[in-house]
């Protein structure tokens, strides 16, 4: 154990009052997780600058023993950047290294700092007549290092893959310090193990992340987006198909959500309402794009697409978004369920995946078991149904007491859930990442040879393990708490 005030003024020289400070209303934000479920405690926040900044704070806290848990937008969605209660480890912020390094428009590629927030990553690719093919609900927060470090997806996973494919180089400061330097793409690279792909996903248990060259792509010229009505989840599925097979790569997003989602967004947003006339029990948001300079066949594609489902009893209802604020406005009901779900109470978030082919009959034959089994629960699915990933949520009844629901029922639950998942052939995190909320239950049902890797690696890259300790990677068997 470290004396803690030698280390503060060491850390304090280093990185000057702006760079590390001990103030606990300062201190206080950072303490909790997005979702409120986790609280901790730290030895003090440090803001580096630099990459050379960040390196040697790493080396000033493997000199004395002290971890460190790196830390983004503190958006994440499973305690995977807030300390324990020990009070024993340092918050190491990026937020402060927010520089976009170099953007090449012919290649289209960026090379920005892991503090950037996404929607200035968005805005930056813009102005260049480019975009970056990654959003979510929490751009105006998330960072860059955040979303390397937990792979994160979004709604447009279903062209363009998760944050692991845009991703085409990394730099990063390791446990002791060394900094890895991959931030140069190379189309073809055959020196040995591609170690950018090691650490993206690790969490910020094998390096920090301080920067990263993305691949852009080229903007969108024109888009439709439709909100569509479904009888159920199963229909939901065979629109997706028939949309695969008529749009091709025009398709960008296929998002679905149950009525109650969309209900609980219009309580949660009074100024809103829904998109179609009448109720259905299920909704699907779906967006058809065309480049630049290539857009006079995307109405007839839409047209040709929707009239066909129509005429197959593929859908319900459909309403075609008349002009971009009308799409935005689609959008931002989609965006708003989490934050409209946490406005009505306690909830088991189960970010799963399950083979795209499966999903349908996973809801349909889960969800009510669950609904069985522990009385007063509601189940709501909703999310990316083209990349087989479903943020699929179990809320309390009406009167359970937050925390301690959580903590006794709640446990159960997504435990039958994750079992469920398992036998499904799927995983327990799809894009959220493990963080502490979810690495016990790894340990419970991840393949053992997995886990000895992982933890092999671990061993390897972090032999003290002070970098994000009690996160990600399970406990050996041997050393795990009864």
């Amino acid at each position: 154990m470290t004396d803690a005030q030698t280390f503060h003024e060491a850390a304090a020289g280093l990185l000057g009052p702006r760079g590390f400070t001990c103030d606990p209303d300062l201190l206080d934000p950072w303490l909790t997780d997005w979702r409120g479920r986790y609280t901790g405690r730290a030895l003090g926040l440090a803001s580096p600058t630099s990459t050379e900044e960040v390196a040697q704070f790493v080396r000033l806290c493997a000199e004395h023993g002290v971890p460190i848990v790196a830390q983004g937008g503190n958006s994440g969605m499973s305690g995977g950047a807030t300390p324990d209660d020990t009070g024993d480890s340092v918050i190491l912020s990026l937020r402060r290294m927010t520089a976009i390094r170099h953007l090449e428009k012919d290649s289209m590629q960026i090379t920005c700092e892991a503090g950037v927030i996404l929607q200035t990553l968005h805005e930056a690719a813009e102005k260049e007549g480019l975009r970056f093919p990654l959003t979510l609900g929490g751009k105006g927060s998330a960072t860059v290092g955040g979303l390397i470090s937990t792979n994160a997806g979004g709604t447009q996973v279903l062209r363009h893959g998760t944050m692991r494919a845009q991703v085409l180089g990394i730099e990063a400061v390791l446990a002791n310090g060394d900094v890895f330097s991959g931030l140069v793409p190379l189309k073809k690279d055959n020196r040995g193990f591609d170690l950018k792909q090691v650490l993206i996903g690790s969490e910020g248990t094998l390096g920090i992340i301080t920067a990263a060259t993305l691949q852009l792509a080229p903007e969108i010229g024109e888009r439709r987006v439709a909100w569509v009505g479904l009888a159920g989840i199963a229909q939901a599925r065979q629109l997706l198909m028939h949309c695969e097979q008529q749009a091709g790569g025009a398709l960008e997003g296929f998002e679905v959500l149950p009525r109650h989602c969309l209900d609980a967004v219009l309580a949660y947003l009074p100024d809103t309402r829904s998109p179609l006339e009448n109720e259905h029990a299920w909704y699907a948001l779906i967006e058809l794009v065309a480049p630049a300079g290539a857009t006079d066949g995307l109405d007839t594609l839409v047209e040709t697409v929707f009239e066909t489902a129509m005429e197959r009893e593929l859908l319900e209802d459909a309403v075609i978004a008349a002009n971009e604020s009308q799409a935005e406005s689609f959008w931002h009901l989609r965006e708003s369920i989490s934050p409209a779900e946490r406005a009505i109470g306690p909830a088991m978030q189960h970010d799963i995946s399950v083979p795209v082919s499966r999903m349908a009959e996973f809801v349909e034959t889960v969800s009510p078991q669950i609904e069985t089994r522990f009385p007063g629960t509601l189940v709501a699915g909703f999310g990316h149904l083209g990349d087989g990933n479903i943020h699929y949520h179990v809320l309390a009844p009406e009167a359970a007491v937050a925390g301690e629901w959580e903590e006794r029922e709640g446990k159960a639950i997504s435990a039958f859930v994750h079992d469920r998942v398992t036998e499904y052939g799927g995983s327990l995190s799809a894009e959220h990442g493990i963080g502490q909320m979810k690495r016990d239950e790894l340990g419970r049902l991840g393949d053992p040879v997995s886990l000895r890797l992982m933890r092999s690696i671990k061993q390897a890259l972090d032999p003290q393990g002070l970098l994000n300790p009690g996160k990600l990677v399970p406990l050996a068997p041997e050393t795990a708490r009864p």
